[in-house]
């Protein structure tokens, strides 16, 4: 513990943070709930010990995303024991955002701990360590002949560490050895007692891949988890990587950037890791499997589809891609920090995995819980004040659950390599592809049978809605910094318009075109891997217009919502029977 800790937040600011209307809740799966109660006695048994390897693990990504994460719940700890009552709401909030570190709803960025901000390097740098010094070391081994080191140090599971006056990578499994230890061998007792064959499979493959420095056993443990469809439960490690911003940036000097090509060495952001546990929903999931015969079909459609190589063959009978509703027990790590939002569904595993090259596919959980609605009255009220009257009729909450399915399925569709180039827009730019490919893909779906035409109208009006923020976002938000590109790119187009009074309009004839066009666009850039044009497109879009800060205005009104927080009591109860 540092002695030095102090709380950075005013006991006035931690009352209204973590206040009921402040403070929005998703509530996962109840100790009593049937999901639960009728799973077979093995499999109760299984899911406990998936929930404490859940817990286990979510103290690396404490690490990844902070250095001083674990001493400042040690701090904050101590000072609950002693009656701080300031310091039990920072723990709320600290156990809520996953970190000392977050953005709230509004896009301002905070810490709990004084004299703290997030940095580009997260935990996985050394905390003194810029940007420009960074390059400057990296540049420097080089020249000396360090390849290898340098391959290593710009790979997606290492820490990096100071070593004299070089820079020295240090392996996942090597540094995090207790956390994933442990959490293995709780993995390969879950295996035991699951009733699922193909599940237990997994588990055994993730424990191997925890404790084994061999990056094969990771792909084939990936590549099982990709092919799992008929199982009662649910675990996933997921590997994002949009919080690492200092990896990236080397794209951006232009004599580091010519040395990594010669030396043909990829920057690639580190994984940050996210743990989910939960139980399959088999009606939800036949719902969603039933756009999985129409993928082809959309890989057909998809822009510039000759020039690049799609994770979803456009000549094949094979699709590789598992989907999944799933009610949650447990998220933890990155799949459950509260920032600003938290995580609908993901696409897994990323192009940059190697479990793709040895002829493994992808895979899509859908989160049930946290898309549910929290409060419909304050949503009609959202509608009211910001979306043209007549087109009320076609808003279903429900049409946000089908565009995020075509948005996690566009993932799997477009370049499935060499977007690492496009360095801190190559988020933005993905998720920004993703979903137009929902939008744009809506005629064909119509015509194919999935949706009705009343059901487009619906995503179509669903989409257009939902594009509003309560405030301009950091470049850094790529989820809400494609959201701003989109609206502003839609209104240049005349598929949408904000009136005067901070009111939205669709016509509709323009919305699907317009999608196609900005799809074109964006694979367009995503095919040249140039940076440059990337940054230029996301920089053009990204433009925070008059008429969306009137709509931000009213929303900040109506929702005093900064921060989220996730309630768990039926992990709870596992973990207190263990």
């Amino acid at each position: 513990m540092v002695k030095s800790m102090e709380i950075g937040l005013s006991s006035e600011e931690l009352k209204k943070r973590t206040s009921k209307g402040y403070l929005n809740t998703k509530k996962m799966l109840n100790i009593d709930a049937p999901e639960y109660l009728n799973l077979a006695e093995n499999d109760k048994k299984t899911l406990q010990k998936l929930v404490k390897a859940a817990f286990v693990l979510e103290e690396v990504f404490l690490k990844q995303d902070s250095s001083k994460n674990i001493a400042f719940r040690d701090f904050l700890k101590s000072e609950i024991k002693k009656g701080n009552k300031d310091a039990k709401l920072a723990m709320k909030l600290f156990i809520a955002q996953k970190g000392i570190n977050a953005i709230d709803s509004e896009s301002n960025k905070f810490s709990l701990m004084k004299g703290e901000k997030e940095l580009k390097g997260k935990g996985f740098y050394p905390d003194d360590l810029t940007e420009k010094e960074f390059h400057k070391i990296l540049i420097n081994m080089l020249n000396d002949g360090q390849i290898d080191e340098v391959k290593n140090i710009l790979n997606q599971h290492s820490i990096v560490i100071r070593s004299g006056k070089v820079l020295k990578a240090i392996d996942f499994k090597e540094y995090f050895e207790k956390e994933f230890t442990k959490a293995a061998k709780l993995l390969d007792e879950a295996a035991e007692t699951s009733t699922n064959k193909d599940f237990a499979e997994y588990l055994s493959l993730q424990a191997k891949a925890l404790r084994k420095s061999d990056y094969m056993a990771d792909a084939y443990a990936d590549k099982k988890w990709a092919e799992l469809q008929d199982t009662p439960l649910e675990f996933t490690i997921t590997r994002e990587c949009y919080h690492d911003e200092m990896t990236g940036s080397v794209i951006e000097n232009e004599e580091l950037s010519k040395m990594l090509q010669k030396h043909n060495i990829v920057a690639y952001p580190k994984d940050y890791l996210g743990f989910r546990v939960g139980i399959v929903n088999k009606e939800g999931t036949e719902k969603l499997l039933e756009i999985k015969k129409y993928l082809p079909e959309l890989a057909k459609e998809m822009p510039y589809n000759d020039k690049y190589e799609q994770n979803i063959s456009a000549t094949s009978d094979e699709v590789k891609q598992t989907m999944v509703d799933v009610d949650l027990v447990t998220v933890k790590g990155d799949v459950g920090s509260y920032r600003g939002g938290i995580t609908l569904a993901e696409n897994l595993p990323n192009d940059d995995k190697l479990s793709l090259t040895i002829g493994g596919g992808r895979r899509n959980v859908y989160h049930r819980q946290i898309r549910a609605i929290s409060d419909t009255k304050k949503l009609q009220r959202v509608l009211n004040a910001t979306l043209d009257k007549d087109l009320h009729k076609y808003y279903n909450h429900e049409a946000d659950h089908w565009f995020t399915i075509g948005h996690e399925n566009g993932h799997s569709l477009g370049p499935k390599s060499g977007t690492e180039a496009l360095g801190k827009y190559r988020s933005i730019i993905e998720e920004n592809k993703a979903d137009m490919v929902s939008m744009a893909m809506l005629d064909k779906l119509e015509e194919l049978g999935m949706y009705s035409h009343e059901q487009k109208m619906q995503i179509m009006t669903t989409f257009a809605a939902d594009l509003v923020l309560k405030a301009k976002p950091a470049l850094t938000q790529a989820h809400r910094v494609r959201t701003v590109m989109q609206m502003y790119y839609f209104c240049k187009n005349g598929a949408l318009e904000i009136d005067k009074k901070g009111i939205i309009h669709i016509n509709y004839d323009k919305l699907i075109p317009t999608a196609k066009k900005m799809l074109a666009e964006i694979v367009d850039i995503q095919i040249s891997g140039n940076f440059d044009k990337g940054e230029k497109y996301v920089l053009d879009n990204f433009v925070w217009t008059d008429g969306m800060e009137k709509i931000a205005g009213k929303l900040r009104k109506i929702s005093k919502t900064l921060n989220g927080t996730v309630k768990e009591p039926l992990a709870n109860r596992l973990l207190r029977k263990l």
